[in-house]
C-alpha cells in the first residue's frame, strides 16, 4: 500500500508579507493578554518574519535566492511593511523583535549594482527613522532599534535627515537615561552619528554651534561617570578632527571652555582628568590665544605647574611638556617639569612630537 506525502507549499513572499500585515492588524490597539486570540497573532507574526529572515539570509545549507529576494524586497516595499514593524515591533515576541531587526538590516544593505533601494525608500520617509530613534524610550525595544538606526547611519542621506532635525537632539536625553545598556546603545548611535560623515557634520556644527555645544556642555557636566567620560573622549575626537577645525577653533576660543576643562582636571577620576587633558592641550597648543584664554591660563600657572607635577611619571605629563614649551610664556616653569624626566625621554620630546601636536602645529604655525 502506498502512502501519498503531503508537503505543505512554502509560502511566496506575497503571502508571507499579506500574513505579517494582517496579523499586525489585528494586534493593532489591542492590550497583550495571555491566552487571549492576541497570542496567535503574535505567532503567526514570529513564523512569518522567520521565514522572511530565511528568504533573506538562507538556512545554512542553501544560500539566499536572488529572484525570491528581490520579490520579497519589492513585497516590503509597496506594502509599507518597514514602517508597520517599527510602529509595532513592541508587540512582537523577543525573537520576532531581533528578526524585525535583521530583516530591517539586510533589507538595507542590499544592492542593486550603485542602487541602494531601501535607503531610498527611507530618504522619502523619515518618519521611519524618527520612529526608530523614538525606540530609546521604550526599554523592550531600545536596543534592537538601536541596531537598526546604527546601520541607517551607514548612509549619509539618511544621517542627514536625523542630524537636521529637531528630533536630533533627544539624543542629549536617551545617552542619559537610568538604564546602563540603553544609555550605552544611545551614546553608540550618537558618536556614530556625530563621527561617520565628517564633511556633513562639520557643517552641521558650523552652522548649529550654539544649540549644539549648550547641549553638550551638560554632559561635560554630567553626574553620571560613563557619560562624562565618554563625551570629553568624543568631544577630543571631533575637535581634532580634520573636517572641523573652524568648529575646533571656535571651541578653545572661550574663556568658559577653558575654565571647564580646567574644572574637569581636578575630577576625582584619573580617567576623567586624561580625558579632559587631551582636550585641555588643544587651548595650550594654540599660539593665537585671545587675551581671555591667555589671561586664564597666565593666572592659573602655578596650580597648572603643580597639576602637571603629579603627571610628570606617565605619559600625561610628557605630552603636555611637548606641546606647552614655549607656546604660552611658560618657558620657565616647563623647564622645571623637564627635570623630572631621564634624558632619553627628553631627546624624544624634542625630536619625535606626539601625532596630536603633529596635527596641531599643521594649523598653528
Amino acid at each position: 500500500m502506498s502512502f501519498l506525502i503531503f508537503k505543505s507549499k512554502p509560502k511566496t513572499p506575497h503571502d508571507l508579507v499579506r500574513n505579517v500585515k494582517e496579523a499586525i492588524n489585528k494586534l493593532d490597539g489591542l492590550e497583550r493578554k495571555k491566552f487571549s486570540p492576541l497570542g496567535e497573532a503574535s505567532e503567526d507574526i514570529s513564523k512569518n518574519l522567520a521565514t522572511m529572515k530565511t528568504i533573506l539570509y538562507g538556512d545554512g545549507e542553501n544560500d539566499p535566492v536572488p529572484e525570491t529576494v528581490a520579490q520579497l524586497a519589492q513585497e516590503v516595499y509597496n506594502n509599507d511593511i518597514l514602517q508597520l514593524l517599527v510602529l509595532n515591533i513592541w508587540r512582537f515576541e523577543f525573537e520576532a523583535k531581533k528578526d524585525v531587526s535583521q530583516i530591517f538590516n539586510n533589507l538595507l544593505r542590499r544592492q542593486i549594482g550603485s542602487l541602494t533601494p531601501t535607503v531610498d525608500y527611507l530618504r522619502s520617509r523619515g518618519e521611519i527613522l524618527f520612529a526608530l530613534l523614538k525606540g530609546y524610550e521604550n526599554p523592550e525595544i531600545a536596543l534592537n532599534c538601536g541596531m537598526i538606526l546604527r546601520e541607517c547611519l551607514r548612509h549619509e542621506s539618511l544621517t542627514k535627515i536625523i542630524l537636521n532635525s529637531s528630533e536630533f537632539y533627544n539624543f542629549f536625553e536617551y545617552v542619559e537615561m537610568s538604564t546602563f545598556d540603553i544609555a550605552s546603545d544611545a551614546f553608540a548611535t550618537f558618536k556614530e552619528i556625530l563621527t561617520r560623515h565628517k564633511s556633513l557634520v562639520a557643517e552641521f556644527l558650523d552652522a548649529n554651534y550654539d544649540t549644539f555645544f549648550r547641549s553638550y556642555t551638560k554632559l561635560l557636566n554630567s553626574n553620571n561617570y560613563v557619560t562624562k567620560r565618554q563625551s570629553l573622549k568624543l568631544l577630543g575626537e571631533i575637535l581634532l578632527d580634520r573636517c572641523n577645525f573652524n568648529v575646533m577653533t571656535k571651541y578653545i576660543a572661550s574663556a568658559e571652555n577653558l575654565k571647564l576643562m580646567m574644572n574637569l582636571l581636578r575630577d576625582k577620576s584619573r580617567n576623567i582628568q586624561f580625558e579632559a587633558f587631551h582636550v585641555f592641550k588643544i587651548f595650550v597648543a594654540n599660539p593665537n590665544k585671545n587675551k581671555p584664554v591667555l589671561d586664564i591660563l597666565n593666572k592659573n600657572r602655578d596650580k597648572l605647574i603643580q597639576f602637571l607635577e603629579n603627571f610628570r611619571n606617565d605619559r600625561h605629563g610628557i605630552e603636555i611638556i611637548t606641546i606647552v614649551n614655549s607656546r604660552i610664556g611658560l618657558t620657565e616653569a616647563c623647564e622645571r617639569l623637564r627635570a623630572h624626566f631621564p634624558h632619553s625621554v627628553l631627546e624624544l620630546l624634542d625630536n619625535k612630537p606626539t601625532i596630536n601636536q603633529a596635527f596641531i602645529g599643521q594649523h598653528f604655525q
